[in-house]
């Protein structure tokens, strides 16, 4: 019975005495002092990746609020001059500055500018694919930045995989020095490969759901190019015909 006591007692003195070191290992800070060279490089890496996230994100809300907004003004504007098929007044709307960042600008600039230099049908033909290619131009511009996003979500959880893989081999490493599997020895390691791997997939969640939001609008923004072209090949056909009756 003493002898028994006697270990009990060594044991709890052991846990308190390794209490404090336990409690600073697995703070923040304590992981990222005990964190190793490649575990500290895969944190900047993820914390790059998740800046350039925010950064893009934050320019594309502009981007897409400046072109929702000038394109529905833009649209005010012109539409009283296409009803009177007055093609210079509505081709010099288009040209203003204000509506620099219109999708629907450049798009109906494009057509425009064919019709205003020959109003027949192969005028009509080269307006078709001036806004065709105008169109695709656009959604070009509107895509900018979503290639960065998909690499983020797609890649991160393996950056972060890869912190993963180095802690656990430190932790093996701490446990051969040592001689043992106590908790002490692989505390470091174990530290590396939690917070790398939890860092990699939050990275990756905020990057996957930024893109699927842009993603989305985009989508919008394409089907509202396809209909606007649509629109205006109509008026344009509507034009010759007014045009070769009178």
């Amino acid at each position: 019975m003493n002898l028994l006591l006697l270990v009990t007692t060594a044991i709890a003195q052991e846990a308190a005495a390794a209490a404090p070191e336990a409690s600073h290992t697995f703070s923040m800070s304590g992981m990222w002092t005990d964190a190793g060279p490649v575990a500290k490089v895969v944190i900047v890496m993820l914390g790059v990746m998740l800046v350039m996230v925010v950064l893009v994100a934050i320019e594309r809300m502009i981007a897409f609020g400046k072109a929702t907004s000038q394109s529905r003004l833009l649209a005010a504007e012109i539409v009283p001059h296409l009803q009177k098929n007055d093609l210079a007044a509505a081709l010099t709307v288009t040209k203003n500055e204000a509506y620099k960042a219109s999708y629907l600008g450049a798009l109906l600039r494009a057509g425009l500018v064919e019709m205003n230099e020959r109003s027949d049908r192969h005028g009509i033909e080269n307006a078709h694919r001036a806004v065709s290619k105008a169109s695709g131009q656009e959604v070009s511009k509107l895509r900018r930045g979503m290639s960065l996003l998909a690499t983020v979500g797609s890649t991160a959880p393996f950056v972060g995989l890869f912190g993963t893989t180095t802690g656990v081999i430190n932790a093996f490493s701490g446990m051969a020095t040592q001689g043992g599997a106590g908790l002490a020895g692989i505390s470091a390691g174990i530290s590396e490969a939690l917070i790398t791997t939890a860092f990699g997939i939050a990275v990756a969640v905020v990057g996957v759901w930024v893109f699927n939001y842009f993603n989305t609008r985009i989508d919008k923004f394409t089907e509202e190019l396809a209909s606007s072209e649509a629109d205006f090949i109509d008026w344009a056909e509507k034009l010759l015909q007014k045009r070769g009756q009178a």
